[in-house]
């Protein structure tokens, strides 16, 4: 069997597809059709059924499934390991990262990257951490920054940095105290980051383990957008300290810690326990390990 139609039929079940697949791919779809096809027919069997929204695999392209995953998972390990050899690795490798740390420590990173990794590329991915959680349980990235992720026996995380949850207020309401309790937000209208958001899941398990219950005005899915409408008076937020770099005009807003118990979000480098630990991969993640994720100004640029 050919790799690389091992590789296109894969695309086109992951995509959904054969339009995604090709999108993914960069190929013309009807290049695509025609390698399914002679899969399918040095195989003698039907793999793909094309339906109203896209293509699902047959019984026999279920089958094929982790057959073709393994296969191109040992060819690249064996391209991996033969290009260890050289004194400066090639190859590609993905990081995932939440916009929110992506648009502050993507150019650092490449920047760094290129200086010590000349031959080979980096491809940073952008979503939602749960997002970016199950794209790295399923492989297809090779590591990813991830706020609170759950626990889970596939991965290995190590904390890079933690920080408190604050209460965000507009400038122009009641004076904030030196510091609230979790009891205390009961009395703040809130807008908050929409689930599946890391923060919000902090925030619920936090006023439910204290049996808190908040007034929330509104649901939105950017912390830059939740900012800009406590700015406007919309109502009050709770986010990380360093999401305050995203507003225009700082004192716009008013803030004060929470707590005790403070809400700690955690930020953690999340690589796979399996697979080829390659010099290209340690020698990126030792480039993510010596970023600096304590300024303010790296994790202060969009949504997480």
């Amino acid at each position: 069997m050919d790799l690389k139609q091992l590789q296109y039929f894969l695309a086109v079940v992951e995509a959904g597809g054969f339009s995604a697949g090709a999108t993914a791919l960069q190929l013309a779809q009807s290049s695509l059709s025609r390698q399914i096809a002679l899969l399918e027919t040095e195989l003698g069997q039907r793999l793909l059924v094309r339906t109203g929204r896209g293509a699902t695999p047959t019984e026999a392209g279920l089958a094929l499934l982790p057959h073709a995953r393994q296969m191109l998972d040992i060819a690249r390990r064996a391209r991996d390991e033969l290009q260890e050899m050289d004194d400066s690795p090639s190859g590609r490798i993905t990081v995932g990262m939440p916009p929110r740390v992506a648009l502050g420590l993507s150019a650092p990173l490449i920047q760094a990257f290129r200086q010590r990794l000349p031959r080979a590329v980096v491809s940073v991915s952008e979503a939602l951490s749960i997002q970016l959680h199950e794209q790295l349980v399923a492989g297809r990235l090779d590591m990813a920054l991830l706020f609170d992720p759950p626990s889970s026996p596939l991965l290995h995380y190590q904390t890079l940095m933690q920080e408190p949850l604050i209460l965000v207020a507009p400038a122009r309401g009641a004076r904030l105290p030196e510091r609230l309790s979790l009891g205390g937000l009961a009395r703040y209208p809130l807008v908050l980051p929409s689930p599946p958001n890391a923060i919000r899941s902090l925030v619920d398990a936090a006023l439910k383990a204290r049996h808190v219950e908040v007034t929330v005005l509104a649901e939105v899915g950017a912390v830059k957008t939740v900012l800009t409408l406590v700015a406007q008076g919309v109502g009050c937020t709770i986010v990380p300290a360093s999401s305050l770099a995203l507003l225009d005009d700082p004192a716009s807003v008013r803030h004060c810690p929470i707590g005790p118990p403070a809400i700690l979000s955690r930020l953690v480098l999340a690589t796979p326990k399996a697979g080829p630990h390659t010099r290209l991969r340690r020698e990126t993640v030792q480039l993510l390990q010596a970023l600096d994720f304590r300024s303010p100004a790296p994790l202060g640029a969009g949504a997480p």
